[in-house]
């Protein structure tokens, strides 16, 4: 129906200067009709009977003819004219636009009008050549072409249409459909690779689409296979942690006893087999924590950022006189919108991180916390002055058992802190890390919150 409709206004669009130019052209026909009959008295030098003269304005089809030579105005066949005329229609100034007006207005006026046409003699025969006619026959003409051009035009756009539709279909509706087919049959089973469409289309961008979604499809087939395998993995691991947790408790307890050995070798060894079972028994209880990710959605508050990175330093045992001295630099009365307790834990995980990194070094140094509000976000900073981080472990920071920055770390605390921001609609971001100490960046955007 579109395309029917493009053409049929294509169609309108041509109709238009040419019905007005077939008015010109059997106006003009008239006219040299006319100027034949004229000439032919003017041969006869003026002996042509009444019948004669009657019978060359029947074939001009006019009622009368006026030819004007060399300045003199001559009316070379006359008939009686049975009406009034109506309009004078001047074939040798008109315009395109005139021609179009002219067209319409014949067309829309019913009725017998007489109408007086205007024109140049062909070859030069003449000044001008005048005529008096019937407007009727002119618009029966006019209105049969008119009619021919719109059932020629309904023949254009039904064909038209058709193959337009045929191509459509073949090219565009039919691979579209094939892939509604392919992702609804995918969606049932993402893990059967026979599901995953192959590139057919003939159309080179439905064609783009096609390997695109079957590259989406075969990655997220690999995915979800890694992601059950792992899922399977971690349900495993989790009841090994559960029951290896609770044998390594109960060795705890032995090895607590062993420290007041009176046996020398026994005592030494005693620390150190108590420090091995404890670090054992914090990554099971770690790799339970993290397998239930029960964390739940932050409680959003306006929190004092200074007050809350006082309460962490504290809680850490830093302050400015300590070996490890921690640095708070805020603008006064900054806040945050986050949750305090899950926010409270990000920083806990920053801070002890760097503690840890600058005591392992064997030297002093210092932890600086700040913060700083932005028109679109807030940024937390949390810099140490120690060793920085290794290569390897900057490759997979945020990546839970395998960022571990320390010897005996999990790697489980960078990413859960990553997750917690996350929640919050932020990003953790490493800033920076190199001999000088190592920066991580916290963003906690405003979009989205009520002003």
């Amino acid at each position: 129906m579109l395309t029917v409709g493009f053409v049929m206004l294509a169609e309108i669009l041509i109709f238009v200067p040419s019905i007005a130019r077939f008015r010109a052209d059997f106006l003009m026909n008239r006219l040299e009709k006319a100027q034949i009959a004229s000439l032919s008295q003017l041969a006869a030098e003026d002996m042509v009977s009444p019948e004669l003269e009657a019978e060359l304005l029947a074939n001009a089809q006019v009622y009368n003819i006026v030819l004007r030579r060399d300045e003199v105005r001559q009316l070379v066949l006359s008939s009686p004219i049975p009406r009034p005329i109506s309009a004078t229609y001047d074939l040798r100034e008109a315009g395109p636009w005139d021609l179009i007006r002219d067209a319409f207005a014949c067309l829309l006026t019913p009725g017998a009008d007489i109408i007086r046409v205007i024109g140049n003699p062909v070859q030069k025969a003449g000044l001008l050549i005048e005529v008096t006619m019937d407007e009727a026959p002119l618009r029966a003409e006019m209105l049969d072409y008119g009619l021919r051009i719109l059932l020629l035009s309904a023949l254009i756009s039904a064909v038209t249409a058709l193959l337009l539709f045929l191509a459509v279909q073949r090219l565009i509706v039919q691979p579209i459909r094939r892939v509604s087919r392919h992702m609804a049959s995918y969606a049932e089973a993402p893990e059967d690779v026979r599901r995953v469409i192959a590139p057919m289309a003939q159309v080179e961008e439905l064609r783009e689409a096609e390997e695109a979604m079957q590259k989406m499809q075969q990655q997220l087939t690999g995915s979800l296979r890694q992601k059950e395998r792992l899922a399977q993995l971690g349900g495993a691991v989790a009841k090994i942690s559960h029951d290896l947790r609770n044998i390594l408790t109960t060795a705890q307890l032995f090895a607590d006893r062993l420290e007041g050995s009176a046996d020398p070798t026994v005592a030494r060894a005693a620390p150190k087999l108590v420090s091995s079972i404890s670090r054992a028994v914090s990554l099971c209880e770690s790799t339970l924590k993290f397998g239930k990710a029960e964390e739940a959605a932050p409680d959003l508050r306006e929190v004092a950022l200074a007050e809350l990175a006082a309460e962490v330093a504290e809680a850490e045992g830093l302050a400015e006189d300590t070996a490890v001295a921690c640095l708070i630099d805020m603008p006064e009365g900054l806040k945050v919108r986050a949750d305090s307790e899950q926010l409270f834990r990000v920083l806990s995980n920053l801070v002890r991180n760097a503690r840890q990194a600058i005591e392992a070094a064997g030297e002093g140094g210092t932890i600086e916390i700040s913060g700083e509000d932005r028109p679109e976000e807030w940024r937390i900073r949390v810099g140490d002055s120690g060793p920085g981080l290794p290569e390897k472990a900057r490759e997979h920071l945020f990546e839970a058992f395998q960022g571990g920055t320390r010897k005996g770390g999990t790697g489980l605390g960078l990413a859960i802190a990553a997750e917690l921001v996350r929640g919050h609609g932020g990003r953790l971001e490493l800033a920076r890390s190199d001999a000088e100490g190592t920066e991580f960046l916290i963003r906690l955007p405003k979009a989205g919150l009520p002003s």
